[in-house]
């Protein structure tokens, strides 16, 4: 009776034993990446506002703080004054030009009137020609003003432009002074804080897009033949007691050159096999967290 008693569990634990290892057959397994981005300065100065901290959900664009901009705003606003000045320098053709068509206008008139004088024996040749010569000096006078004031203008306008261009400059030096959110996602690590001095290129923070991840996985060559670009697969992420959670997956990178399994997915012994690497990617519930191991089911 004893026997078949041991028989019985014996059989019942071969069967449960055999059941957990079905539930959690996989194909590869690897760990769970995500999108990471360094947010550096990209102007030197004090770090006037810092306000994140580290897990907290940054909206793309999101500004976060800034760094130190007094000396680049004096001088946008002395940038400012110099183009005030310029723009005033810059002279009004048609009102510097009248006086002088005034004068034309008048010896045209005179020159009609004296030529009728002349027809009618009133006046004489040589104050009709004395006219046309004034007029003449006049006209040359009227041309050379165009030419002297179409030329001043058109160096005040370089300059202008010059002045616009610093501006532009001062502004984007300005703008980069504001410290943003590249992208939405979550703050993985603090490397700054207000009140410490910036340099382009240091290290501000750490934050990864963790909406989506991927799953790093290593396949054999036998493996490699039955996986493509966009295929759908079933990916499966830890629990913990509760075992694992399954999740829709997506291959979206297959490495083209074979390299040696990492000690850490696999046995010493399937180490000395040659692996290829494939990136899947995986829209996150909240339940995978980065560096978090996972299994695939192709």
């Amino acid at each position: 009776m004893k026997s078949v008693r041991y028989l019985f569990i014996a059989t019942l634990l071969l069967a449960l034993a055999s059941c957990k290892s079905k539930d959690v057959e996989y194909d590869a397994s690897g760990v769970f990446e995500a999108t990471e981005v360094i947010v550096s300065a990209q102007s030197s100065g004090e770090i006037k506002k810092l306000t994140l901290g580290e897990g907290e959900v940054l909206a793309i664009n999101q500004q976060v703080g800034y760094i130190d901009t007094m000396q680049l705003s004096l001088k946008y606003l002395q940038l400012e004054a110099s183009l005030s000045g310029v723009k005033s320098r810059k002279s009004d053709l048609p009102t510097q030009v009248a006086a002088l068509k005034a004068q034309i206008a008048n010896q045209e008139r005179e020159h009609k009137r004296f030529s009728n004088l002349v027809a009618s024996d009133a006046a004489n040749q040589k104050q009709v020609d004395d006219i046309e010569s004034q007029i003449l000096v006049l006209q040359k006078q009227l041309k050379a003003l165009h030419e002297n004031i179409h030329n001043s203008n058109a160096s005040l306008s370089n300059e202008q432009r010059a002045v616009l261009a610093q501006m532009d400059q001062i502004q984007d030096q300005i703008n980069k002074a504001r410290i943003i959110s590249p992208i939405q996602g979550t703050v993985l690590a603090k490397y700054a804080e207000q009140g410490e001095f910036a340099m382009p290129g240091k290290a501000l923070f750490k934050m990864a897009d963790l909406q989506i991840v991927y799953l790093r996985a290593y396949v054999t060559a036998d493996q490699l033949t039955t996986v493509k670009l966009g295929q759908t697969v079933k990916v499966y992420s830890d629990l913990g007691a509760e075992g694992r959670k399954e999740h829709q997956g997506k291959v979206t990178w297959i490495a083209d050159k074979a390299e040696f399994t990492p000690k850490t997915i696999q046995t010493r012994d399937e180490r000395a096999n040659l692996v290829y690497a494939v990136k899947i990617e995986v829209q996150n519930d909240g339940f995978i967290k980065k560096g978090m191991y996972g299994e695939v089911k192709f």
